[in-house]
């Protein structure tokens, strides 16, 4: 733990810096008791600001899972604002868990979740203020082991030379058996390097430092190359075939502040058979498992006695193909609705069920309603297979408004591949009709205040889907279209337009599709100050590009190059379970703007099927 002199002066600084309710810990729910002597204490690092962290159902998850094993404690760590850093730099204060104050070089396993490409920065940081060696090589026998995992792990490449095991996949069971491997391995006497090598026997494991990396003269992978014999190639993710059966946290931390999102999460669903092409979440978490309605309802009410939260979200990459949502909606309705707590439902999918379902959260609160057709013409939904139609869209707002919502957001892809800026005009198309169906009902009978939200996000091409290939647009072009569409957008009544900054595309897209050369960029813009790049007002793209060019790497080479199918991939080291044929096919299929069925009609052999247990359909 920090020292007496360490924590006056930690009680000083917490007068001087913002929203100092981040660094407090003692939340209700969270985890009081003291490390044990035979505990593992595992510090679990979320490298983003608490509100963002606190915010995370993962995190929750893990957390709930870790302290409820008899002899491992866990621990929160976040990333601290920029005058809390500057602050534990002055002092002479190394970054500390919330719960007991421990600094992180004292635990024995410190865990990132990596769900972002542009939180990167901030784990160098967080490493830095903890008192451990960035560089993975530099690190000394007492030094904790660093492990991450999420969806980013999925390209761990660009994060080789910092972290010293990646977990690929589910991460229910393989967190513990990760934890009990260290622990076996302390007890052996073995040294950290053994350790270290010994995860990769865990299904679902990297450990970088056991493989070698070659590049062919043109910068492209060569081969990869497993030093040591027993060393698994490729590594193959890590699948719970029964989500039913996992273990779901009862009670989570409450914040003092408010989170990002400031509610109960109930994940209904791990997966998604639509097959959108540009989604990689959706190929990363297949197959398809859903909990009961039964057991969900259950766990709403132990959260809500447990939390005193007045909203529940039902969490899943898409939540209209729920098999249960209307009785599981219905369920919660009547149990909470004299309580007030209402229900909200993301990740919508145009169709009457959804439809139904809003009627139903409608009994206690209307919030915004929150639809994502993704490209603005049926010819580009077509292409990135969103099997929704403008009549899909149009019917679920006037629905909406019917039922009384005045708020909706759209959510839209830019540069997909392509695009043309008659699929841009379809964007603003779908934007005015919306408009134009809310002044059609009545003046008395429409709710008042209309807001329509326009945001478009920019295309990035992700590892492990049927775009992986794909060159992303110049930076010239999204910021072109950007503009085209702003102009587009402004002259619609009750619009407003919200947009990614096309400059955090283009390093996302470098980052998520880099080898283990971009490490040296990522360390340099590190060195250079980089940090809390997802947030705008400390985000800069000369830092980055000074970063880039000191270590030789060519941004195009990585974000804006369309891919060769033999060109060996920097991820191609992992086996997700999904064939690389599949998405080249489903690749081929777009650029024909061919649709492909969902997978719960028919499957489509992605791979999946091939595994024993793992897909039911």
């Amino acid at each position: 733990m920090l020292t007496d002199k360490q924590r006056q002066k930690l009680e000083k600084i917490l007068d001087t810096v913002d929203r100092p309710s981040r660094y407090i810990g003692g939340e209700l729910n969270a985890v009081s008791r003291k490390k044990q002597a035979d505990d593992m204490h595992f510090a679990f690092c979320f490298p983003d600001t608490y509100e963002v962290a606190m915010s995370h159902l993962g995190m929750k998850i893990l957390y709930d899972i870790l302290n409820n094993q008899s002899d491992t404690l866990c621990e929160r760590v976040c990333m601290p604002w920029s005058d809390m850093a500057e602050k534990l730099k002055q002092e002479e204060i190394p970054l500390f868990s919330l719960e007991n104050k421990v600094p992180l070089y004292s635990f024995d396993i410190v865990g990132f979740t990596l769900q972002y490409e542009m939180s990167y920065t901030n784990i160098l940081h967080m490493l830095e203020l903890g008192g451990i060696e960035v560089l993975n090589r530099d690190r000394k026998e007492d030094a904790p082991i660093i492990v991450a995992g999420g969806p980013c792990a999925c390209n761990p490449e660009p994060l080789s030379e910092f972290i010293d095991a990646f977990s690929m996949g589910d991460g229910e069971t393989a967190i513990v058996e990760m934890t009990e491997c260290v622990r076996r391995g302390k007890k052996a006497g073995k040294t950290r390097k053994e350790i270290i090598e010994s995860l990769s026997e865990i299904e679902g494991m990297y450990v970088p430092s056991l493989y070698n990396t070659s590049y062919n003269e043109d910068g492209t992978i060569k081969k990869f190359k497993p030093i040591k014999d027993n060393a698994p190639y490729p590594i193959k993710r890590r699948i719970e075939k029964n989500i039913e059966t996992l273990p779901f946290p009862k009670s989570v931390p409450v914040p003092f502040t408010q989170a990002v999102h400031d509610r109960i999460v109930l994940e209904i669903m791990r997966g998604c058979t639509q097959g959108c092409r540009f989604c990689q979440a959706g190929m990363l978490y297949r197959p398809v498992r859903e909990r009961s309605c039964e057991n969900l309802l259950d766990l709403a009410k132990c959260q809500v006695a447990s939390t005193g939260y007045e909203e529940i979200s039902l969490s899943s990459l898409s939540t209209g193909d729920y098999s249960q949502l209307e009785p599981l909606v219905k369920g919660l309705m009547d149990e909470f609705e004299q309580k007030r707590v209402s229900v909200s439902l993301p990740s919508l999918r145009l169709d009457s069920k959804i439809n139904n379902a809003l009627k139903e959260t409608s009994r206690v609160k209307k919030s915004s309603l929150t639809l994502a057709p993704e490209a603005g013409t049926q010819r580009l939904r077509d292409v990135i297979n969103k099997r929704v139609t403008e009549e899909d869209l149009m019917r679920s707002v006037s629905e909406a408004f019917i039922l009384g919502y005045s708020s909706v957001k759209l959510y839209f892809m830019i540069g997909l591949p392509t695009e043309t800026y008659e699929d841009l005009d379809g964007i603003a198309d779908l934007a005015q009709k919306v408009s134009e169906e809310y002044f059609r009902l009545p003046k008395g009978s429409r709710p008042r205040g209309l807001r329509i939200t326009v945001s478009t996000s920019n295309f990035v091409p992700k590892p492990f889907t049927p775009f992986q290939w794909a060159a992303q647009d110049s930076l010239e072009t999204l910021i072109e279209k950007q503009k085209y569409l702003k102009q587009k957008l402004i002259k619609i009544k009750g619009v407003q337009y919200n947009w990614h900054e096309a400059e955090l595309s283009l390093l996302e897209a470098c980052l998520a599709k880099g080898d283990r050369r971009m490490t040296k960029a990522l360390y340099l813009a590190f060195k250079d100050g980089a940090m809390l790049d997802s947030w705008r007002e400390y985000f800069s793209f000369e830092r980055w590009q000074k970063a880039f060019e000191n270590a030789g790497i060519d941004m195009p080479f990585y974000a804006n190059r369309e891919r060769d199918y033999d060109e060996i991939l920097p991820w191609d080291l992992l086996d997700i379970g999904i064939r690389k044929n599949y998405l080249k096919r489903e690749n081929e299929r777009a650029k024909q703007a061919i649709q492909t069925q969902d997978c719960r009609q028919n499957c489509n052999g992605c791979g999946l099927q091939k595994i024993p247990g793992v897909c039911k359909i």
